[in-house]
């Protein structure tokens, strides 16, 4: 199983998102993430790095890491927006690049129209993100965001990777059975067997949010090796 990590990127400015992305190259894991957001859910008045630029720094300043957003949403960036970015970051790390996608969501709605962006419907949403799914899966590892049941299915359709997010290890094993299976979220307390866990079900990767007890990671990753698979 794959190990990666979210970078802090909800700051005015990139210092501590490297730092990070440093010490996760030396600490072994495989691959640093970066959220799609204008702000912290919730929050307007706080900052966020744009995901893109930031991938683009560490892909370039450390060759050992797989990069990507998580997950770069189609209903804020566009599909002809996203394409040429994610052509970009392949361009600078070729073969090293997860193109995670994602619909976006209600919750997420007060980004666009803050910024005067169409926020369309889930049905144009998603087929967006087929669209752009079925032109990058030549160029890069495909991630879907997992969503509702038709979104569920979009993914599966295509035979690309689901990424859950802080589902249980039972419901990874349950997906994992007919599908590539990644998992993102918060990893507390006992770090080594919830990991364990999530190996045993059958996740791919498991990358951790920015709060995670990053020695934790390190140690897990030492102590199983590391695959050779994106």
């Amino acid at each position: 199983m794959k190990l990666g990590l979210l970078l802090p990127s909800f700051r005015a400015d990139a210092q501590d998102a490297l730092r990070v992305a440093d010490e996760a190259a030396e600490g072994g894991l495989d691959g640093v993430f970066c959220y799609d957001h204008l702000w912290p859910m919730g929050t307007p008045t706080r900052p966020a790095l744009a995901p893109f630029p930031l991938l683009a720094t560490v892909a370039c300043r450390a060759p050992s890491l797989v990069v990507g957003p998580l997950v770069a949403r189609v209903g804020l960036g566009g599909a002809t927006r996203l394409r040429e970015q994610f052509a970009t970051l392949v361009a600078l790390a070729p073969g090293r690049v997860v193109a995670a996608l994602g619909t976006g969501d209600a919750l997420s709605r007060a980004e666009n129209e803050a910024y005067g962006l169409a926020y369309e419907s889930a049905a144009a949403r998603r087929a967006t993100l087929g669209e752009l799914a079925s032109t990058l899966r030549d160029h890069a590892e495909i991630w879907i965001g997992a969503g509702g049941p038709a979104t569920n299915e979009l993914a599966a359709s295509l035979g690309v990777t689901l990424n859950l997010w802080n589902a249980t290890p039972a419901r990874v094993a349950e997906v994992a059975v007919s599908s590539r299976v990644t998992w993102a979220g918060d990893l507390r307390g006992d770090v080594a067997g919830q990991l364990d866990d999530l190996a045993v079900a059958g996740a791919a990767w498991v990358v951790a949010s920015t709060n995670v007890a990053r020695d934790a990671l390190y140690e897990w990753r030492r102590a199983h090796g590391v695959s050779s698979v994106i």
